[in-house]
């Protein structure tokens, strides 16, 4: 199901607990590493993936979405739309249950194939930005 109101949303916000950032980075001024950041504030578990790194934020790094140990309820997406497909394949295949492309972040063919296997699919928004707005405030 592809998701842009407000109620769903802040049900997928409120219900999550463990996000995993794709693309994430260890520069502190990047837009990744500062959402990541807020989000650890706000009480989730983040899990850092990026091939490059082993540890971001003092938590250990994973090279995909495959090598993750745990459930993943949100599959939070910092990276290019054209690299987006095979993140979706991946989401599906951790049985994650939301594939949350960022602000800038648009894939049809990938938010279609996520959203028919069953995923909550969110398009061109930001998690920092929905959280402060719908849940935290």
């Amino acid at each position: 199901m592809i998701v842009n109101d407000a109620g769903n949303l802040r049900d997928i916000l409120s219900s999550s607990k463990t996000i995993a950032v794709v693309g994430m980075s260890p520069n502190p001024a990047r837009p990744s590493n500062e959402v990541a950041r807020y989000l650890m504030a706000s009480g989730y578990t983040v899990i850092p993936v990026n091939p490059g790194q082993r540890e971001i934020l003092g938590l250990k790094c994973y090279p995909t979405l495959d090598a993750i140990e745990q459930p993943v309820d949100i599959v939070d997406v910092f990276r290019n739309s054209a690299d987006v497909l095979p993140i979706a394949q991946a989401a599906i295949r951790i049985g994650a249950k939301c594939l949350w492309l960022q602000l800038g972040v648009i894939n049809a063919e990938a938010a279609n194939l996520a959203s028919d296997s069953g995923l909550k699919v969110v398009i061109d928004r930001c998690t920092k930005i929905d959280h402060a707005w719908l849940v935290a405030r």
